[in-house]
């Protein structure tokens, strides 16, 4: 070779050499940063018990005391009125955690219906709103009805009716053993805040959520307070984020859920939004887990209301799904039910927000 030419090769190795290692460099940084955030997720998910019932989407799920309850929802694939009524179930269950058992319990007694909400106060469940079929008018239509179940007597009693519209993709939690449910859909997105107070079996309007209307919305209750993000408005996903104070009846409004500042605390919030999520608090601190956005998902996000911050944690561990249910007993939540397209499920997973993630379990 021609010293000329062998003096261009070594002057061309010499310069891309540079570029060669800090590819590697680079590529070798994003690895690792990659495998950091892997495993710097924290979490534990164990599959407990199946469900008893037949596998459903958009039940209701809620705990009172040291049990969980599940019931109602849909499954197109199921016609037995032993179970379901117009693809819809009356069916209600209870989950004993230190046994990992379930018991069927009396039957809910009003319409079988999906999309309903379900709340757990100190010592009753709370069932309302939804979508089904209305034997009588003979149609499906919103539910606006309101019922009360007694752990204790085994007992479901019909309330007085929800004072808003006939709704279903409503939100609903408790606090101080007062139910609060608003949003969903009518037939028009909804906004709108209502509170219920068993001890006189009384519904009271309160100011309307802020920010976007919103279907099929996170809700959760913290602290005293309540937490409303998420859902859907027009085709959009709502990124916005609110605090409820019932002692003052005002809403604040918090860092969305998107990325919408030039930090990197939020730059992969983007995924916390969504439809088909379950919400719960457990430990202080709130999660919102699976759902999606057009798509099943498994994404856990836990959000600390002291810096108004979301960290994300394990992914949950069970096939991803949307519409599933999601109750707490203990220092566990416990998720069950969903669908994911056309299947329906009834397996049931625990979440240990501060456990060590085992692959195993």
């Amino acid at each position: 070779m021609p010293n000329k030419i062998r003096k261009g090769v070594k002057e061309l190795i010499f310069t891309l050499l540079p570029l060669v290692v800090l590819s590697l460099l680079l590529t070798t940084v994003a690895c690792d940063d990659d495998d950091d955030k892997t495993e710097d997720l924290v979490g534990n998910w164990i599959e407990l018990s199946d469900f008893e019932g037949i596998g459903r989407t958009q039940a209701v799920g809620f705990s009172v005391g040291n049990k969980g309850y599940v019931g109602l929802g849909y499954n197109p694939n199921v016609d037995d009125l032993k179970y379901a009524k117009n693809e819809r179930f009356f069916d209600f269950w209870e989950y004993d955690p230190d046994q990992n058992t379930w018991n069927q319990k009396a039957d809910f007694p009003g319409i079988p219906r999906n999309g309903a909400v379900g709340i757990g106060t100190d010592t009753k469940g709370y069932v309302g709103t939804g979508y089904g079929y209305n034997d009588t008018l003979q149609k499906y239509q919103q539910l606006g009805d309101f019922w009360e179940y007694d752990p204790a007597l085994n007992t479901w009693t019909q309330k007085a009716s929800f004072m808003g519209s006939a709704r279903y993709g409503a939100i609903g939690f408790s606090i101080n053993n007062k139910c609060y449910i608003g949003a969903g859909y009518d037939g028009y997105y909804l906004k709108d805040f209502y509170e219920y107070d068993p001890a006189g079996d009384t519904w009271a309007k309160m100011t309307s959520i802020g920010g976007s209307k919103r279907h099929e919305a996170m809700g959760f209750s913290l602290n005293g307070r309540g937490y409303v993000c998420g859902g859907i408005d027009n085709g959009s996903y709502e990124s916005d984020f609110w605090e409820y104070d019932p002692v003052t009846g005002n809403w604040t409004e918090l860092n969305p859920i998107v990325n919408a500042s030039d930090e990197s605390f939020d730059d992969d919030y983007t995924s916390i939004r969504g439809t088909g999520k379950v919400a719960f608090a457990l430990n202080g601190k709130g999660y919102v887990a699976t759902g999606g956005q057009g798509s099943a998902g498994n994404t856990v996000w836990e959000y600390d209301p002291v810096n108004d911050l979301w960290k994300q944690k394990t992914a949950f561990e069970g096939t991803g799904r949307v519409d599933a249910v999601a109750f707490v007993i203990g220092n566990r939540a416990y998720v069950t039910t969903g669908n994911s397209s056309s299947y329906y499920f009834d397996d049931i997973w625990a979440f240990d927000p501060e456990g060590e993630y085992d692959e195993d379990d």
